[in-house]
This record gives structure tokens, C-alpha cells and sequence, in this order.
């Protein structure tokens, strides 16, 4: 029977960057956080004398040989564990394609789960368990790094790496050294998705134009990044809970429940979200002056309903915000949607953060 796999969305809680290195990408910290928004991804495999790979999906847009993401990581895996296959996989896309929440990174692992759910590698416990293994993480996790698939994700593309974590991580290098934090409380979204279609590359080029302009040199580039990330270390470490929400927590929102208020809130207590930002908004706002005013609207600072935070996520073009509450969230989008036509704005959706247990939990659909 064929595996369904969640292959969720991520949003960059900040995101700095660094000068261009010799080797050709640049040094960045952030923190990643998953979402419950996601692509499905169905895999149908078996073993066989030659593998063959196949890879289809609803949306034009996305590749369906070797340049799919989905596409390198089963065949990296399968070749690393000498198994020989046929693989069918289908990618029903829901998240926007090239909108910074990193769906193709998330296609690829969860075409991953898939395959080794379908083929039953080593005949480990199924990869749905949220169990804890003996480092603390979801068992999943721990098979994973003992396994090496750390290493082929981070082969394959640099937000790879953490959906194979998931919840609340720390990118560092150029985003693919990644460590689990202790998860923040599961957190309303907002996310809005222009019609603005955003080059990585060319925002990238846009950022060595700047530090350019601005005299940064590589070592204060690499001293910046190493304090972001101690900054960041600190803030997660001791102001919320050990082991976030662990094993069949059910979540503050499970039954549609609100933050128990500002005070309450781990973000805010942490002071976290005074400080982080996205270095690539000095680049891409003053050219798209529409993602500016997209973040005001979601932001609504000095109202009772104002954001905890708004950013743009990765390199754009989607941007969201984090509310306490549903009432909050929806104020967000009715003052994004009644402007949704003068800022050429594609869709809005309501989600939450999604904690690294229930991550692991959700994953798999049916097998």
C-alpha cells in the first residue's frame, strides 16, 4: 500500500547573513520552525533487480527529474544502502513553489520517510513513532543521524537538514549544521504569499552588494555570526521548558485554545524577538516596496491585536506573523486581504508552529 507522508512548511525565526565565502556560499544563522501547512507526498516502492525512480505532481512548476530534490535524496539513499528499487513518488503541492518556506526541501525528506516506510529498511520501529530514543530526541531523529542521512541531506541542499529534526532548530554554516532547540509554544501564523516571484540568487548578489557598499569585512562577517548564534543559544536555553512539548503532549492549541497571554508567552519572556530580523528584507523591501507594507499589515503595531513577530521567511517572498491568539491571526488577514489586490497578494492561510514531537507524529498520513 502506498505511504502518505505530511511534507510541512518552514519559516526562518530570523535569519543573518555573512559575507560571500571562497567557497562559494555565505555563512548564515537562524532558526528554523515548522508548520502544520504541508505538501502530501505519496511513495509507492518495492524492491527490484535495477531501480527505477519516477516522480509526478499536480503543480507544472515542479521538476520531476534529476534537478527535484525528492528525486536526489531516494536516490542517494537507496544507493548508500545498496538496495535496488522501484519508486514511484507523487508530490500533491499545497505550499507555494519558491516562496521561502522551503517545500522542496521538505518534499525531499518526506519522499525519504517514505521510501524507507515502503521498503522497511533494517526493520526498524516505524518511522511515525514520536517515542523518545536515547538522546532524548523523537526516536525517528536518532536513527537518522546514526545513520548518516544528516549528511546525504546536507549534500542535496542546505534546508534540507532540518526537516529531518523538525520543531524549532538552529541553522548555522550556511544552514545545513543543524541542532534542535527547545521548542517554543505552539504559536498561531499567518502566512501571506505575494505574487512577487523572488531570485535566491539574485538576492544573494543584491546582499554582497551591500556588505560591499558597507566595508563588511570577512572576519567581523564571522564574528557577527558566531554572537547571533550564541545569542540565540542563550535565548532558547532555560526560559522555556526542557524537551519542549514532549510525547503525546497534546499542544496549547489542540482543542483550539489561545496563548495564555503576553506575559505568558516563551517568545516574548525571552526578549528574542526584539532583536532577530531578516538581513534579506535590507535587500529585497527597497525593490519591492509592497513586501514592506504586507509586513506593516501583519504587524499592526500599537493595536491589542498586534504580532509578536513578522518577517519575511527565507529569501521571500512569503511573509508571516506570529499571534497569541485565532482573534489576533484573523484581524491579520483582514487587513492584508482588504489590500490584497493593490499588493498583489496571492493567498493568506492561518497555521501554527509545529512542535518536534508532533512533527514526528503527523508525518505519516496512512501506510
Amino acid at each position: 500500500m502506498p505511504t502518505r507522508v505530511r511534507s510541512h512548511a518552514k519559516i526562518n525565526l530570523g535569519l543573518f547573513l555573512g559575507r560571500l565565502r571562497p567557497d562559494g556560499f555565505h555563512a548564515l544563522t537562524t532558526v528554523y520552525q515548522t508548520l502544520e501547512i504541508h505538501d502530501l507526498v505519496t511513495v509507492t516502492a518495492r524492491r527490484a533487480q535495477q531501480t527505477c525512480l519516477r516522480i509526478t505532481s499536480n503543480e507544472p512548476r515542479v521538476p520531476t527529474d534529476e534537478r527535484n530534490t525528492a528525486w536526489q535524496f531516494v536516490l542517494l539513499a537507496l544507493r548508500r544502502s545498496g538496495i535496488e528499487a522501484d519508486v514511484e513518488v507523487h508530490i500533491d503541492k499545497r505550499l507555494p513553489v519558491q516562496g521561502g518556506l522551503g517545500a522542496g526541501s521538505g518534499n525531499a525528506v518526506a519522499a525519504l520517510v517514505g521510501l524507507e516506510n515502503e521498503l522497511g529498511v533494517e526493520n526498524q520501529q516505524p518511522i511515525e513513532s514520536a517515542s523518545r530514543g536515547a538522546d532524548g530526541l523523537p526516536l525517528a531523529i536518532s536513527r537518522f543521524l546514526n545513520r548518516g542521512e544528516m549528511e546525504l541531506a546536507a549534500k542535496i541542499g542546505s534546508d534540507v537538514p532540518l526537516f529531518l529534526v523538525g520543531g524549532t532548530v538552529l541553522g548555522m554554516d550556511r544552514g545545513q549544521e543543524v541542532y534542535p532547540l527547545a521548542d517554543i509554544e505552539p504559536t498561531w501564523c499567518v502566512v501571506v504569499v505575494p505574487e512577487i516571484g523572488i531570485s535566491t540568487p539574485q538576492a544573494f548578489r543584491d546582499w554582497d552588494a551591500l556588505c560591499a557598499a558597507e566595508g563588511l569585512t570577512p572576519e567581523a562577517s564571522a564574528a557577527r555570526l558566531e554572537k547571533l548564534s550564541r545569542n540565540y543559544a542563550s535565548a532558547f536555553r532555560g526560559e522555556i521548558p526542557e524537551g519542549g512539548f514532549g510525547p503525546g503532549s497534546s499542544g496549547v492549541f489542540s482543542s483550539g485554545e489561545d496563548l495564555a497571554g503576553r506575559s505568558k508567552s516563551a517568545l516574548v519572556r525571552t526578549g528574542i524577538m526584539s532583536w532577530i530580523e531578516n538581513d534579506f528584507e535590507r535587500v529585497l523591501f527597497p525593490q519591492h516596496p509592497s513586501l514592506a507594507e504586507i509586513k506593516r499589515l501583519l504587524w499592526a503595531p500599537g493595536t491589542p491585536e498586534a504580532a509578536v513577530f513578522v518577517s519575511l521567511s527565507g529569501s521571500g517572498s512569503a511573509l508571516f506573523g506570529l499571534y497569541l491568539t485565532r482573534g489576533d491571526a484573523e484581524a491579520a488577514v483582514g487587513r492584508v486581504e482588504n489590500q490584497a489586490g493593490k499588493l498583489s497578494v496571492r493567498s493568506t492561510t492561518i497555521t501554527r508552529t509545529l512542535p518536534r514531537f508532533e512533527y514526528w507524529d503527523q508525518m505519516i498520513v496512512e501506510s
